[in-house]
């Protein structure tokens, strides 16, 4: 049981398609723990217990993600953590992705939701292989499950590792998945103060994508100031605009993870094992 987010253990299912905070040096992530926090406060259990228990689940799921990484850097695969709040079109940006990345670079994906499979089914669509984790109550993927999603999947020297995370803008932070980096998507019918309120998970991203940009004739969110807000928190995001819609945008994100992936099969990236 996770002791900050209140999710469970033990209702985790990973189907396969025959199956039908912030960082330290050590590249490690670290939970903040407020004086009274009410999100750490669990009957019969002290503040010291707390925090040691969280330490214990953090400190089992930092070394699977050591694994993961290492296993990934091995055969030059990038791996990539999504993260959203529900509804900032991960599946659908994940999918234009894909159909763009056909034939020229191999790819699979890693989908997490708590129940259904839909999302895997929609990228099975596409012809990538996909596998569905399934967490039950809970409301994040760990390093275990990708794990077991990566011994499933075998995924290419060389390719592309989209890990979908659980819509959730907080309790993934916190969870090192062996990524070489992490993705945030805000889209525009949210609000520009998002990272400021949920400021952990814009700390942890390397690169923004400010989606549904097709939409901004339609709203009162500004641009500037969400991005603004953004790098008050992280002065280094990468941002990029992009309508999954409409393909606005999409060919800078392609870039980007053209580089990526150059600096991943050259071992130059996963900064979070060097740093």
């Amino acid at each position: 049981m996770c002791t900050v987010c209140g999710c469970g253990e033990g209702h985790v299912h990973v189907q396969s398609h025959e199956q039908d905070h912030h960082h330290g040096d050590d590249g490690t992530r670290h939970l903040h723990f407020g004086q009274g926090e009410a999100g750490t406060s669990v009957p019969g259990m002290s503040q010291t217990r707390i925090i040691q228990v969280e330490a214990d689940i953090l400190g089992k799921n930092n070394a699977y993600a050591a694994k993961n990484r290492t296993h990934l850097a091995e055969r030059g695969v990038l791996a990539l953590n999504l993260v959203s709040s529900p509804g900032a079109g991960k599946t659908t940006l994940l999918v234009e992705t894909l159909k763009a990345l056909s034939g020229k670079v191999p790819a699979a994906v890693i989908e997490g939701d708590q129940q259904t499979r839909n999302d895997a089914d929609r990228i099975r669509e596409t012809g990538v292989p996909a596998v569905q984790i399934n967490t039950g109550k809970g409301c994040h993927l760990d390093a275990h499950m990708v794990g077991h999603g990566i011994e499933k999947l075998g995924p290419e020297q060389g390719s592309i590792l989209f890990i979908e995370n659980v819509g959730n803008l907080v309790c993934p932070a916190a969870f090192d998945l062996g990524e070489a980096f992490t993705v945030v998507i805000l889209s525009v019918t949210e609000g520009e103060d998002k990272p400021l309120k949920y400021p952990d998970i814009f700390a942890t991203a390397d690169v923004m994508i400010l989606n549904k940009t097709d939409l901004l004739p339609h709203l009162d969110f500004d641009v500037p100031e969400a991005i603004a807000n953004a790098r008050k928190v992280n002065r280094r995001i990468k941002v990029l605009e992009v309508s999954a819609r409409t393909g606005e945008g999409l060919s800078d994100w392609l870039r980007w993870l053209e580089g990526a992936r150059a600096m991943q099969m050259a071992g130059a990236a996963a900064p979070r094992a060097a740093e």
